[in-house]
């Protein structure tokens, strides 16, 4: 099976350093003469002014992303300079874009389309949706530019879109294209919960967080994902999806999501030659170990039929998102009534599941600079293979090269069970061992570490005395 290879479109710093100096050249303070009001009675049939009226709609709104973010990807904490793109949404200044645009940002500085620039801070993130919701500091009274979210029920295969955002950095960039798909399935992305629009309009690195907008002139997604491969494949997140999700980010700071523990399968499934001649329920394809399903009886290979009276029906992948967010938006500790059928056509059965609120998406970081690597709490939805394993504790996220990580053979992936034989159960339990050890000038500048690898304890020493990066 051939894999489409999808990457998530925000642009590094290095390649954005003269954005504010493009800006100035490449965009001009005075909007295009022809007013929108000007063009609504435009002959529709004129392609050119339908893109025209719809970019004028749209442009004052979109915004250019420059985040200063924190990484530990290289086994030491660093900051590094992104861009990406976003679309303003109120008058108060708040600002849709990507999650991974602004992730672990700690510092967002944001470019109008009149050329004003200021600083923008973060209201909420939902990793599982890619969706970030910002608001622009704002002096008092003060208000902006925004362009609408669209209808998601009206969209068609076909219909012409534009993409608009900063590829590569270069703001003010519009491309024009069709919608591909409006229902695309993507197992791998977008955290189970929703669908994607496809697009042939050209998405580049930068694209990500901005606009994709109709002839109407409305936002009908956020652009987030391109092909590595090449070619006219984009994805965007529809914005039926960015409604609710920005909604619950404005409430709440976060979206608040049950968690059951069902993994779901369609009934139809091409790839994997399965196919059931049915046309209610949807398979049971997973229970997670120690999850509130397992603990009321429901099993892998059951049909499930209903929630709290509410007939259900996976027959196609594109069936799986929604029935996801049906389970995901269960009343968090309230009892939920599944109907089940058990394979091979046995009888139905009534079972009782009490949703929890399902946790933090991803782990956190520490930055062990002295021992040149940084490690992470195990979760289990962000490190699900880790959590098998260990419930709990922390795992080396990444090893700085050259550095006395490496040189000890630690590795990526690496569960850490004791440090100096003294039992890590937790990121608190790491930082203050790591924080005691270094304090000790007298000790001997080594640490034993007991790890978990592939399900197998390993020891290594750790030789610090080597100052990598710290001279």
């Amino acid at each position: 099976m051939t894999k489409i290879r999808i990457a998530e479109f925000s642009a590094p710093g290095a390649v954005v350093m003269a954005a504010f100096a493009l800006f100035a050249a490449l965009c001009p303070k005075a909007m295009s003469a022809a007013s929108p009001e000007a063009l609504d009675g435009a002959d529709l049939n004129d392609l050119r002014a339908v893109i025209a009226r719809a970019r004028e709609r749209v442009s004052p709104a979109v915004a250019f992303l420059m985040p200063i973010a924190e990484r530990f990807d290289a086994g030491r904490r660093e900051k590094a300079q992104l861009a990406g793109s976003g679309v303003v949404v109120s008058e108060d200044g708040e600002i849709v874009t990507n999650w991974h645009v602004v992730n672990r940002a700690v510092e967002i500085r944001c470019l109008l389309s009149d050329g004003v620039a200021r600083r923008a801070e973060i209201v909420g993130i939902d990793k599982d949706t890619d969706l970030a919701l910002l608001r622009i500091d704002r002096k008092p009274e003060e208000t902006f530019a925004f362009a609408e979210l669209g209808d998601g029920a009206l969209l068609e295969e076909g219909q012409f879109v534009i993409a608009m955002g900063a590829p590569w950095g270069l703001s003010r960039s519009v491309s024009l294209g069709i919608l591909s798909c409006v229902d695309r399935f993507l197992p791998d992305q977008g955290g189970g919960y929703n669908l994607w629009l496809q697009t042939d309009a050209s998405i580049n690195p930068g694209n990500s967080g901005g606009p994709l907008v109709n002839t109407e002139g409305k936002v009908v997604g956020i652009n987030s994902l391109g092909s590595l491969l090449g070619g006219n494949l984009a994805f965007a997140i529809p914005a039926d999806t960015v409604k609710r999700v920005t909604d619950a980010l404005r409430r709440d700071g976060r979206v608040v999501r049950a968690w059951t523990g069902l993994h779901l399968q369609p009934l139809r499934d091409f790839q994997k030659n399965i196919f059931y001649d049915w046309r209610e329920g949807v398979l049971i394809g997973g229970v997670q170990p120690d999850s509130p399903a397992e603990r009321a009886g429901v099993a892998v290979g059951d049909l499930l039929l209903s929630v709290n009276g509410k007939p259900v029906a996976g027959v196609n992948h594109e069936d799986i998102p929604p029935l996801n967010l049906l389970l995901a938006e269960l009343p968090v500790g309230e009892a939920a009534e599944l109907i089940l059928q058990g394979p091979g056509g046995a009888s139905r059965r009534t079972v009782s599941v009490t949703p929890m609120e399902k946790g933090r998406v991803e782990g956190v970081d520490f930055d062990c600079r002295r021992w040149n690597m940084a490690v992470k709490t195990i979760n289990e939805f962000s490190t699900p293979m880790l959590h098998f394993f260990q419930n709990g504790g922390v795992y080396v996220q990444a090893v700085k090269f050259p550095g006395n990580a490496q040189a000890a053979g630690l590795e990526n992936g690496d569960i850490i069970l004791e440090i100096d034989g003294v039992r890590v159960r937790g990121l608190d339990d790491c930082r203050e061992m790591y924080e005691t050890i270094i304090r000790d000038e007298a000790r001997e500048k080594k640490v034993v570490f007991t790890v978990l690898r592939a399900g197998l304890s390993h020891y290594f020493v750790l030789d610090y005395a080597p100052r990598y990066g710290l001279d």
